[in-house]
Order: structure tokens, then C-alpha cells, then sequence
């Protein structure tokens, strides 16, 4: 049986806010239980390779929630992969996605239909392009109401070092955001990454494998017009055997 343990903890102007997470694994069953400083547990149960070779099933709930419920299943194939998944309420919500494609070209779709209201609540389409350095995308989501496009190229797999690019433009507020980042490998095992978007918000994060498959992760947070109101600064503790 394979244990992993995750500690984090947020601080947020005056307020500390923690989550720690615990998985057990027994074969081709996963149990993932995470607990926060808000006094929630959130339970996922995955079980693979359910009946056939590609199907998985997910059954996930969070207390002290009673409408958290949630009954997925995932099918992967080489070229294809569907994602279904209902809510287990009176009138759940019913979620249906697709991805096609091949390792440079893929086109997806997902929608959400709400039984409550007997009305669509999401539907999203997305176009990726793959190469051996590059990856790029176009997605437009929020009911057609936003438009993302992004792009990130590995400019030195040596070192770990890329660049990348996002622009997110919404419709209904005429708003653009363009958000550039970069990553370097300090050494092979310490990363440092990094990010900042034309609103002035940047943030950094150095991340450090100490021991085979167990990180330390320390992550910072500030918007440079407002520096002594919004400043965050995060911890992430990862421990696997």
C-alpha cells in the first residue's frame, strides 16, 4: 500500500490559512482525504482499469457539504477521451467532455446542463498545437464570452528553461489580460518560476525535490500597485515514499 502526505499553508494578510492531504493506494484503488483550515474534508475514491482497459471511475464528496457528491467516469484511449459525471442531488448537475486527437493536434469540447433549471450552464471548445519545444492553444469558454490563447516554448531543455504567454479576452467587460512567465532549473533539483500580467500582479514560486519524489515549495504573491495590502506568501510540503 503506497501513503503520500502533503502539508501547505497560506499566509494572506493577517489570516494563515493550512490544508494537508493524505493518499492511500491498494492496487488500482486511490484514496485521496484532504482537510483545510475551514473545516472541510473532501474525500475522492478512484478506482482503475474498471470492467475494461482505459475506464476509470471516480466517486468524490465534501463534508460537511451534503450536495458535494459526485459519481465520474473517465475513458482514455490513444487517440480519444470522454469524461462524464453527474451530481448525486435531486437535480443534479450533468457534465459531458470529449478531447480528440493525436500528439500534435487536439480539438475538445465540454458542456454542463443543470436539471434544476433545464438550461445549459457551460459549454467550452479548445484547439491545441504540439511540437517537441512549443505548445499552443486556443480556447473560447464562458458561454463564448472569453477568448484565451497561449503560448510556451522550451527554450533550453537542459536547464529546464522556457518562456510563455497568455491573453484572455472577455466580450462582455471588453477586457484584455496578457500575463507573461518563464521557468529555470536552478540545478536539477531546484526549479524557479515566475510570472507577472499587464494588471501589475507577479508572483514567484522556487520549488525544491529534497529527496526522490518528496518537494518543498515556496511561493510568493504581490500586486506592485497595492504591495501592502495584497502580499501573499505560500509553504507546500510533499512527502512521498
Amino acid at each position: 500500500m503506497l501513503q503520500a502526505i502533503t502539508a501547505s499553508g497560506t499566509k494572506k494578510n493577517e489570516l494563515i490559512l493550512g490544508e494537508i492531504q493524505s493518499q492511500l493506494k491498494n492496487k488500482n484503488i486511490t484514496v485521496d482525504v484532504k482537510a483545510n483550515s475551514d473545516s472541510n474534508l473532501s474525500t475522492t475514491v478512484v478506482v482503475d482499469e474498471l470492467g475494461t482497459p482505459g475506464l476509470k471511475t471516480i466517486f468524490s464528496f465534501v463534508l460537511p457539504d451534503q450536495r458535494s457528491g459526485k459519481v465520474e467516469l473517465q475513458y482514455q484511449h490513444d487517440h480519444a477521451g470522454v469524461n462524464a459525471s453527474i451530481g448525486l442531488t435531486a437535480n443534479p448537475i450533468v457534465s459531458l467532455s470529449g478531447v480528440v486527437g493525436t500528439n500534435a493536434v487536439a480539438v475538445g469540447a465540454d458542456v454542463s446542463f443543470d436539471t434544476a433549471i433545464g438550461d445549459f450552464i457551460k459549454y467550452n471548445a479548445g484547439l491545441s498545437i504540439t511540437n517537441a519545444d512549443l505548445i499552443a492553444s486556443l480556447t473560447v469558454n464562458d458561454k463564448g464570452d472569453s477568448v484565451n490563447a497561449s503560448y510556451y516554448h522550451l527554450v533550453s531543455p537542459l536547464s529546464s528553461t522556457a518562456v510563455g504567454a497568455e491573453l484572455t479576452h472577455s466580450f462582455s467587460s471588453n477586457q484584455n489580460t496578457l500575463t507573461f512567465g518563464t521557468q529555470h532549473a536552478l540545478d536539477p533539483l531546484t526549479l524557479v518560476k515566475a510570472r507577472f500580467n499587464n494588471y501589475g500582479k507577479a508572483s514567484a514560486l522556487i520549488q525544491h525535490e529534497w529527496r526522490p519524489k518528496s518537494f518543498l515549495t515556496i511561493t510568493g504573491e504581490v500586486d506592485t500597485k497595492a504591495i501592502e495590502k495584497s502580499s501573499k506568501v505560500g509553504l507546500s510540503l510533499v512527502l512521498r515514499p
